[in-house]
């Protein structure tokens, strides 16, 4: 079973997306175990502080590093071999062939920290295995990057989606190919036919046609 552990102060944006489709259906079928961790558990003092002023001055707060290290220190002791990846504007951006990749990686699971205000402390780093970015644009916080990677991850795993090749000829699972046109019955709709190679049962017409109106995505 791979664990995902998200760090986060606000677990329950998770629920959602943790309890429907598929990723629900790769946790009933003991494929993976998908948690959080509070950090607001490992605040300082009656209120729990998080976060403080920078240093040198500037706007806005920043999560400390007393419950980060904290909250990943536990979330380690649950998975000591799991890899703690920080969701950072200045990561290395996904794609899917590190999906793929950490879908094949068996050996270790993943801890995910979601910075929220203008940042965290960067002594955190020194807890950090991998920064990651979902694109080249800033969010409130990680978490929904946390969760678009996690969903990327977990529909590779074996048996995830069902089919044996479903993820095999996904958009990008070759280079920068987007997946060809699909289509399904009624084979006329509105005015607005089937391509005709696509009804013929001509299973190599159709792979041509297929190749053929795969098309390249732009950067």
């Amino acid at each position: 079973m791979r664990r995902f552990q998200v760090i986060t102060l606000f677990p329950e944006m998770m629920t959602g997306v943790f309890e429907s489709s598929m990723l629900w259906k790769a946790q009933k079928d003991g494929a993976v175990a998908l948690e959080t961790v509070d950090l607001r558990q490992f605040g300082l003092g009656p209120r729990r502080q998080v976060d403080d002023t920078p240093y040198g001055g500037g706007d806005g707060m920043l999560l400390k590093p007393e419950p980060l290290f904290a909250a990943i220190e536990h979330a380690k002791q649950r998975d000591p071999s799991a890899q703690v990846v920080l969701m950072t504007p200045r990561g290395v951006r996904w794609k899917q062939p590190l999906a793929q990749q950490w879908a094949h990686d068996e050996t270790c699971g993943y801890i995910f920290v979601c910075g929220r205000y203008e940042g965290y402390d960067e002594r955190v780093l020194t807890l950090v295995d991998r920064q990651v970015r979902v694109g080249d644009y800033v969010l409130t916080g990680g978490e929904l990057p946390a969760m678009t990677i996690i969903d990327s991850v977990v529909r590779l795993l074996p048996g995830v989606l069902g089919g044996e090749s479903s993820a095999e000829i996904e958009s990008f699972s070759q280079g920068k190919t987007l997946e060809f046109p699909q289509y399904t019955r009624p084979a006329e709709y509105r005015g607005l036919r089937v391509p005709e190679v696509l009804l013929s049962g001509n299973h190599a017409a159709i792979a041509q046609w297929r190749d053929e109106h795969s098309i390249e995505a732009e950067d």
